[in-house]
């Protein structure tokens, strides 16, 4: 089933696959989306964990925010083939995993993840543009990205692509400044580079943090990868997304990890603008609109996750650019809400929230992967995805929604935050590995699962 033919100005289509007729780009596109919307403050707010909560010297936070990003960012990757050749958002093609009905529960956290990535960045965009633009209220600050982002939201990809773009300049430009004037105009000393410990807890602490930052955009992928011509090679895909999510995030989290050395303890925020001094009149806003960009991207991905619930409930309401729209000024009203009545930890408690949202995407991630280039090597019947009985794919797929639930309860004992330590965790001194746990179990379980049930299909249609 293709979606309603496009016409200029904000784009038409929706949760459908895209005519081919209507599909453009090229693998540099993918590469720009990713890098643009990764250099932002977020990031570096991310970053600067390693050497403060974490509590590393400089040298093991810039190895573990590396090899964490360079690890994390191969499963996300992976799904960037799946836009071209099906052409369908990501949490859609879960339906040729889940079943029409079983993949409801998954795309609904999925909303949630997205409102609240939403929120909290538009709290902290709002606090670092306050601290340079001071004659706009924080609050003031908070609306501004949130209408940046809802207008490119509206207008649809192709805007978002082309804000990338100009972000991959505009931020990546600030990023270069701010290393040139903190390591080449100030100084760092190399007390303050060897500032903190080495600890193997702190060190697995930091790497998990930076490998779950690239497979919290597992769910997005697609929707940025969908326009591409079909005959996009799987390689060209992989590489492209790769190579932006995880250098655009490598040097902001490495950035990051010098100004929480520098800072001792102090705001990372307040940091920053004072080591940059002069030109923070332009480092801070950009990296403010960097926030902008992805929260664009937050809830572009919301609104299509939103739409595939309900067309899931109404399967015979078809949402155009209207139904988008509308479902994108929702969402962010939602979010402004959270983000104008935050109290001051607010994003403290909302990142661990996010964090245990993030463990249940986890098994999602390895089931999609595997089932995509395992089992059934990138062969769907995309049809099927917006059939009321799910098609060939039925209303429920039983393997993938009982190793979906074995994947969340392997991870509970590994898992480590503020909200809750699991029994391993402890023993590994406050350590998080569970997505390395649950990626590698889940996987084998799903493909142990599938085999046994095809094995059954095959001998039921024999006996047939």
């Amino acid at each position: 089933m293709t979606d309603v033919p496009n016409s200029r100005g904000p784009e038409a289509h929706t949760i459908y696959q895209i005519p081919l007729d209507q599909r453009h780009g090229s693998p540099r596109d993918l590469f720009t989306v990713w890098f643009g919307s990764n250099i932002m403050m977020l990031t570096i707010i991310t970053g600067a964990l390693s050497t403060t909560v974490f509590g590393l010297s400089f040298w093991p936070a810039l190895l573990a925010v590396v090899l964490g990003n360079m690890v994390g960012g191969l499963f996300m990757a992976l799904h960037a083939a799946q836009g071209p050749q099906l052409g369908v958002p990501q949490m859609v093609q879960t339906r040729g995993q889940f079943g029409s009905i079983g993949a409801m529960a998954v795309i609904c956290l999925v909303v949630v993840m997205y409102v609240g990535f939403f929120a909290s960045n538009l709290v902290l965009g709002g606090q670092s543009l306050h601290s340079v633009v001071t004659a706009v209220p924080e609050k003031g600050c908070i609306l501004l990205l949130a209408a940046i982002s809802l207008a490119a939201t509206i207008y649809g990809h192709d805007l978002i692509h082309a804000y990338t773009r100009l972000l991959t300049l505009v931020s990546g430009v600030a990023l270069l400044l701010c290393f040139i004037w903190i390591l080449g105009v100030n100084g760092v000393s190399a007390a303050t580079l060897a500032h903190g410990d080495f600890t193997a807890s702190g060190f697995l602490g930091a790497m998990s943090t930076a490998a779950l930052w690239q497979i919290a955009y597992a769910p997005y992928v697609s929707d940025y990868s969908r326009y591409l011509p079909p005959g996009t090679g799987s390689t060209q895909a992989f590489w492209a997304s790769y190579a932006g999510c995880v250098l655009g995030s490598v040097f902001p989290m490495v950035l990051g990890a010098l100004l929480g050395g520098i800072a001792g303890g102090g705001d990372v925020v307040t940091t920053l603008t004072t080591q940059v001094g002069p030109l923070a009149v332009f480092i801070i806003p950009a990296l403010s609109l960097g926030i902008a960009a992805t929260n664009a991207m937050n809830l572009y991905c919301g609104a299509l996750s939103a739409i595939t619930v309900v067309q899931t409930l109404l399967p015979s309401w078809r949402a155009g650019h209207v139904g988008r729209a509308g479902t994108a000024v929702f969402l962010c009203g939602c979010s402004l809400l959270i983000a104008l009545g935050a109290e001051a930890n607010f994003l403290e408690t909302y990142t661990n929230f996010i964090l245990l949202l993030l463990y249940v995407m986890v098994p999602w991630t390895a089931i999609n992967l595997a089932d995509f280039y395992l089992v059934r090597h990138g062969e769907y019947d995309v049809d099927s995805f917006f059939r009321v009985d799910g098609g060939v794919y039925g209303r429920y797929c039983w393997p993938a929604l009982a190793a979906y639930v074995f994947g969340i309860l392997v991870q509970i004992p590994f898992v480590s935050n503020s909200l809750y330590t699991g029994p391993v965790a402890k023993l590994l001194n406050g350590a998080d590995i569970s997505w390395i746990v649950g990626l590698v179990f889940v996987t084998a379980f799903y493909l142990w699962l599938m085999r046994h049930e095809r094995a059954a299909q095959s001998l039921v249609r024999n006996a047939g």
